[in-house]
């Protein structure tokens, strides 16, 4: 049996990384919160958008170190645990719980009640938004010859979560969810969040991809090889 090297190992962790926080934003996404950094600015946003940007840094480092192939390859394997951890759920909701049970029937279905309406929106918005990325991501990174990290991972997650985000309320508004005249406001709350999130992993890129280059140079070397790079 082949042994696993450092540099899929790495793989491996930062697949689980992502999907642990794709599926963490499904099951979080009913609780709101504000929050005014440096009394600029008010956010409106759900908790489920925390986790959620990571799934973006995450993908862009698997796409610069992996290639696209294997990028793609873990969103695929998102939306798989996803599906899964919604049948999960369903099966939970169906069977009584007992009368000592810490969480009655009633409190688990208003937790969860949602999650399956709340997975569809999820992961519509996140193929599109997903692929999208690491296309966007590629595009950059051809253009510029490999040079601006910056500036593919910021482009390329910039972009992806203005349409992740306009689809996923879009779906949401549009099932009852949520009401269609909170709709611009949560818009804008989300999206800007995602943006300044997006500016401030900027320098976590840098530093996982330059660690990946000190540490791995020659796998590196062969996947730029394979033109998967």
């Amino acid at each position: 049996m082949r042994n696993i090297s450092s540099f899929d190992r790495m793989y491996l962790v930062l697949a689980g990384i992502f999907i642990a926080s794709l599926v963490c934003c499904n099951l979080i996404f009913q609780k709101f919160f504000s929050w005014t950094p440096f009394g600029l600015y008010t956010f409106e946003i759900s908790v489920g958008i925390l986790p959620y940007p990571i799934t973006f840094l995450v993908t862009d480092i698997i796409s610069e170190i992996y290639g696209k192939k294997r990028a793609n390859d873990v969103v695929k394997a998102g939306l798989v645990a996803s599906v899964f951890v919604l049948v999960v759920i369903q099966v939970a909701s169906l069977v009584t719980a007992t009368p000592w049970s810490p969480i009655d029937d009633g409190t688990f279905d208003k937790v969860f009640g949602l999650t399956a309406r709340a997975v569809f929106a999820s992961m519509v918005a996140y193929l599109a938004a997903q692929f999208i990325d690491i296309r966007v991501f590629h595009f950059w990174k051809r253009l510029t010859r490999g040079k601006h990290l910056w500036l593919r991972n910021n482009a390329s997650t910039i972009f992806s979560q203005l349409i992740d985000t306009a689809l996923v309320l879009g779906i949401l508004c549009g099932s009852g969810v949520i009401e269609w005249e909170r709709f611009t406001a949560l818009f804008l709350n989300g999206f800007i969040f995602k943006v300044v999130v997006a500016a401030l992993d900027t320098p976590a890129f840098y530093l996982a991809v330059g660690l990946f280059r000190r540490l791995f140079p020659d796998e590196m070397k062969t996947v730029e090889a394979e033109g998967q790079g």
